[in-house]
């Protein structure tokens, strides 16, 4: 886990990285980080792996749910960090990403924003109107349904749905159908073609529901030289014309986006409270 005391990607304080270990351990640790700082914060904003309860109105508002991460469900992370009484604001690591990349980066000026992560998983997150989407839960991009090539015959990875698109195509799915760790493979492996095609699916389905005018991929499987061009091609062959495709881009955050999405949702929190005082 990634900590900053920052008020933005130009003014950061004080940073480090905490290792996932238990959840006591390592929110314990987190605890002592910004402790140690709490004469300058203002608020802390929380970018969490998921899924997690974004619902105020939640008994179990602020935990991780259905995480497969081992022994992380049911973990009430903003429970712990209360230990600070400071404001928090909670949301997934992706819509965090978003935020980040909606105020500072490659989302500026644009609406809706999606921002994807391609890595051990897959995920996404929205913005609209300067805030991260929220619904029934939270956007869950990565579990959309794609259809398959005819000749795969992979399982796929996901625990839930099997075929959907992290099942197919995160970087658990391609260590699973190639044997090895996705950086290894050569960037004429036969792992990419299929990788850009199933991508571009996922990537067509949120463009026909959301429109965004611009995604920024990113996540470790997307650092894959020449990864990027084959998925701009993939989705303007599958989109065949019928909308316009929308700009593919790297994030201008680089790994830095969820970690200042946080400093965002912290800013936005500490926005909506001066707005209802001010009323």
């Amino acid at each position: 886990m990634r900590c900053i005391v920052a008020t933005g990607p130009d003014d950061v304080h004080d940073e480090t990285t905490v290792p996932t270990l238990t959840p006591s351990e390592t929110l314990g640790r987190v605890v002592e980080f910004f402790r140690a700082h709490t004469a300058r914060i203002a608020a802390v904003g929380v970018a969490c792996f998921g899924p997690v309860d974004l619902d105020p109105r939640s008994a179990t508002f602020g935990r991780i749910t259905t995480t497969p991460k081992p022994g992380w469900a049911g973990t009430d992370v903003v429970g712990a960090l209360r230990a600070l009484a400071l404001p928090i604001a909670f949301d997934t690591d992706v819509n965090g990403a978003a935020l980040g990349e909606h105020r500072w980066g490659a989302g500026r000026g644009v609406e809706p924003f999606v921002y994807v992560t391609v890595g051990t998983g897959i995920g996404g997150g929205v913005v609209v109107g300067g805030r991260p989407v929220h619904g029934l839960v939270h956007p869950e991009m990565g579990h959309v349904p794609i259809p398959r090539d005819a000749d795969d015959g992979f399982a796929g990875v996901c625990p839930y749905h099997r075929g959907c698109l992290e099942g197919l195509a995160s970087g658990v799915a391609l260590r699973a159908r190639w044997g090895a760790a996705p950086e290894t493979l050569p960037a004429d492996h036969a792992a990419w073609p299929r990788q850009a095609r199933y991508l571009a699916l996922g990537i067509c389905a949120m463009t026909a529901i959301l429109s965004p005018p611009r995604i920024a991929l990113g996540g470790g499987v997307m650092r894959a030289p020449g990864l990027l061009e084959r998925v701009r091609g993939e989705v303007a062959a599958a989109l065949a014309g019928y909308v316009r495709a929308p700009e593919l881009v790297p994030p201008a955050l680089g790994e830095r986006a969820g970690v200042l999405g946080a400093v965002a949702l912290a800013q936005s929190t500490l926005d909506a409270r001066e707005y209802n005082n001010a009323r």
